[in-house]
């Protein structure tokens, strides 16, 4: 999908939450933009009880937000480490980030110091540095050996790259201390510079959020269900819509590149399935909150577009050309015009939908980003 023909001032930024930007607001507050088919209209999302009807199915994601940013020294060189997902073996995916020297980071492209080659790299799986040389690249976080030292006496050492698409994400191992306990002592929110300043995690989770026992969670908030409080939700249940949850870790997005996602861990319980197969049986809407969930039922229903209970590690990546199965409808946030989510965007409304939506969240000064407003598209 070409980037979308439209450009988002930088004052279009949430740089706050909404229940921050004005006295009496809480996470409700913010704008509901609905889009069915190229007709728009535009509500408050408080609205959002009167927009659906009995019989339609939220499909929610409950991973919490994890504190997954964490500062680090390579040799004499400041760091930021944001751990993205969990492998099989223990081992993390992290992206090593520069300090931008306003609370927020920027990707490290070069890494070109004698003495960083020399005293930080080991000889590890991939070919190590030698003295001198360096390495260049958009997104280059790390080299192969690459040792991290983190608070408490942890230490991070970089493996192999996650995928052969580059060099941004790492599996990395540790050792010092468990990834969970380091994120709750010492780990902050990924923050993006467009946000005004740093937000406790509590900002960052949603009302769906449940804790997992083994600490796994999502490195960025599922933002698209952050407007919902639990006085709204209960207003969706008298009013007959219901809500099947679903799990999807999500990792790091790429900011500046804006890569396809990553593998990532997800589960369908099975009373979700049943919920999802029953309102497309009947005269329900299945509407995603978020493209994670979009992409967690998504990885569960069959060619036949039956849903059956899965969990695992998911790879789909839902385009127009694969279309989608189950979602009819998708309440997300405002997405920048080169990502790659526009595609799931696409898949679930079409493309007129999408540059007729976004058209008209310019043109309104709708808010972008994880604090901002919201878009439902619907069939």
């Amino acid at each position: 999908m070409p980037a979308l023909a439209v450009g988002v001032p930088e004052e279009l930024s949430a740089r706050v939450p909404v229940e921050q930007r004005e006295p009496g607001l809480d996470r409700d507050g913010v704008r509901l933009l609905v889009s069915r088919g190229t007709e728009v209209s535009h509500h408050a999302f408080a609205e959002l009880p009167g927009l659906l009807r009995a019989g339609d199915l939220l499909v929610v994601n409950t991973s919490p937000t994890l504190a997954a940013a964490v500062d680090g020294r390579v040799g004499h060189a400041r760091v930021v480490v944001h751990f993205s997902t969990r492998g099989d073996d223990g081992r993390w995916a992290v992206e090593l980030r520069e300090p931008d020297g306003r609370g927020t980071t920027r990707a490290r492209t070069e890494m070109t110091s004698t003495t960083y080659a020399r005293a930080e790299v080991t000889g590890a799986p991939r070919a190590r540095a030698e003295e001198g040389e360096g390495v260049e690249g958009r997104g280059c976080g790390g080299l192969a050996g690459t040792r991290v030292r983190l608070p408490g006496g942890a230490r991070l050492v970089l493996e192999e790259p996650l995928s052969v698409r580059g060099e941004r994400l790492w599996w990395a191992r540790m050792s010092g201390a468990a990834v969970p306990a380091l994120l709750r002592e010492h780990g902050r929110p990924i923050r993006y510079s467009y946000t005004e300043r740093d937000q406790p995690l509590s900002v960052y989770q949603t009302v769906f959020a449940l804790p997992y026992a083994d600490g796994t969670g999502s490195a960025e908030m599922p933002s698209a269900a952050r407007p919902f409080t639990a006085g709204l939700v209960a207003e969706l249940v008298s009013r007959g819509v219901q809500f099947a949850p679903v799990t999807l870790h999500t990792g790091v997005a790429s900011a500046e590149s804006h890569e396809p996602p990553y593998p990532e861990r997800f589960a369908v319980p099975e009373a979700s399935a049943r919920l999802i197969n029953a309102a497309r049986a009947g005269d329900g809407r299945v509407v995603a909150v978020g493209t994670t969930a979009v992409r967690a039922v998504e990885s569960a229903a069959g060619a036949d577009g039956v849903v059956r209970a899965r969990a695992g590690w998911t790879d789909l990546v839902v385009t127009p050309e694969r279309g989608v199965r189950v979602v009819e409808g998708l309440l997300t946030g405002l997405h920048e015009p080169e990502a790659s989510h526009l595609l799931m965007l696409e898949a679930v409304a079409g493309r007129a939908a999408i540059d007729r939506g976004y058209e008209a969240a310019v043109r309104g000064r709708y808010l972008w980003h994880e604090f901002g407003d919201v878009h439902l598209l619907l069939p």
